[in-house]
Formats: structure tokens, sequence, C-alpha cells
């Protein structure tokens, strides 16, 4: 296995890190990695981790439900049952912030559901999908091509929306992609980025069980405080910030299985209803939180 790490942050470039978290990857492999703290900003990363052409074996899982659209067992039933409501409520987004659609680039966009929905709506879609398998079921989807690569693709065009649903956090080349995207947002276009959020109480309350960090296909454990000023060095203005309030629940049923081997769905619904309560507020502090970006 290669492995690579990085000598400085990514938000900051200060060499200063500290060992933060030993996280296991109950997903697939059940290795552990190790969560490294940048000394002088407080961004999160995995360090070290596995290099780009190794990664894709760490996805080859029934259980990672976004490559598949199987509804074996319960978890993945609610999975389902919950993002056909989540479809809906990102396809409201989109067209109160872009009421006058256009091109919609989807990044990362799975089995392409969210890009179904947008086509159907009358959106011009697009989408980018490094899994084959995933891909192929995008592109029944939506009956056209749907690119395997990030960078060097869509050359030359830009999209009036580009969202990233629980994408950039798997990114490996990050700073090249993130000034890729700069490149291909229109002039008054909307960024859309949904990560999960470090400083969540569901995050607190399951420490290193806690399912968000899902080592080592999340690279990166973004917050509103470290995600804002690495956004801003590639020209991105942050407009808005907005709870994702189902990932609480589903984050904490999995952390209940990584904690103890079987999922605690009355705890889990508990601590979700806590996490959304302590969330509320003028700067919101969900499990997983969606970021608004324009062009500066």
């Amino acid at each position: 296995m290669k492995m690579e790490t990085l000598c400085t942050c990514p938000v900051c470039q200060s060499s200063r890190l500290s060992p933060f978290l030993t996280c296991k990857d109950y997903t697939v492999s059940q290795e552990e990695f190790t969560l490294v703290r940048c000394d002088t900003c407080g961004f999160v990363f995995t360090n070290p981790r596995p290099t780009e052409a190794e990664i894709g074996r760490y996805y080859q899982s029934t259980d990672y439900i976004s490559h598949s659209n199987t509804k074996r067992g319960l978890v993945s039933q609610v999975y389902h049952a919950v993002r056909r409501i989540t479809l809906k409520n990102k396809l409201t987004l989109l067209n109160r912030l872009v009421p006058g659609k256009g091109r919609l680039l989807d990044v990362g966009c799975g089995t392409g559901m969210f890009l179904s929905v947008c086509q159907e709506d009358g959106w011009k879609v697009s989408g980018i999908e490094p899994d084959s398998g995933a891909r192929k079921l995008a592109e029944e989807q939506i009956t056209q091509p749907v690119s395997p690569e990030i960078l060097g693709s869509y050359a030359g065009e830009t999209f009036q929306a580009i969202t990233l649903w629980h994408v950039l956090e798997h990114i490996h080349r990050l700073e090249e992609t993130l000034a890729w995207l700069n490149e291909r947002l229109a002039a008054d276009g909307r960024l859309i980025i949904a990560v999960p959020n470090l400083e969540s109480y569901d995050a607190s309350r399951y420490g290193a069980q806690w399912a968000a960090y899902d080592v080592p296909r999340h690279l990166y454990h973004f917050a509103p405080n470290t995600l804002k000023p690495l956004m801003g060095q590639y020209g991105f203005v942050l407009e808005e910030t907005l709870p994702m309030p189902f990932d609480s629940f589903y984050v904490s049923m999995l952390s209940t299985r990584y904690r103890d081997g079987k999922t605690r769905y009355l705890e889990a619904i508990r601590e979700g209803l806590k996490s959304n309560s302590l969330g509320k507020g003028e700067r919101p502090n969900y499990s997983s939180l969606i970021y608004v970006f324009k062009k500066r």
C-alpha cells in the first residue's frame, strides 16, 4: 500500500502539524488512520493517506451507498427514503440561487440521481464521477456521457451552477481542483459545497467513531472557520451557510454501529435531534453544512 504524507497545511501552508485523532475504516479495510491538526489555523486532515492511485480500493464495498443503488439493510433503506426528500430540497435551493436555470455541473455525481431530477426540471446537466460502476448508473439516468475525471474536463466551458455534495473532502489534488472550479464557474454563477462539520455536536459526541470521519476516503475534515479562508484563496466569497438536518440522524446511526457493532436507532434519533437543536443559531453548526459561494 502506497501512502503519501502532506508536510504543510492545505489551508495556511504551515508546517506545524500535531496528531489529532486515530480513526478506523469501518466500511472496507478495518485499518486505522491518523488525523492531524494544523497548529496555526486548526485545519484537520487525514495524514498520511493512500495515494490517488491506491485510494480506489477503499471505495469497493456495497456498504458505500452513494456509489450504488442498493436498498439492502434498514440503514440503506433509510438513506434512500431520505434521499428522495433531500433531492427535492437541493433542487429548490438550486432554483432559488439561479432562477434562470442554465448549465449545471455536478462534481462527484454518484449514480446521477440529482442530475436526473435537475434535468427533468429543465436544467442542462453535466456530471463528473470517477467510480466506473456509479458512472455507468449515472449515464443510464441522464442518457448522456459522464466524465470520469475533474481536471482536464470541460476546458473552456462555464456553468451557472456547480455542485459538490459531500465530495470536496474526497479530492486529492485539492488546490488544483479549486482553481479549476473557479475557471469553470460563470461570473454570476453559484458554487454549492456540502461537507460534514467537524465542530458539530455529534462529532464531539462520538469522537473517533463519528461516521463522518470516514477514513481514508475523507481526506479533509472541514469546519466553517477553515473552509471559508481556503475558498477565499481561490477567489470565492461565502454567500450563505445552510443546514443539512437529516445528516445528523444518518451519521449518528452509523456511529452507534461502529461503536457497538449494532445500530442504536433510538439513540441515533435522540442524538440527531440534540445535534440539530444545538446547531441552530446565527452561525449554523449542524452535522453537515451547505456552503454557497460566488466569485469575487
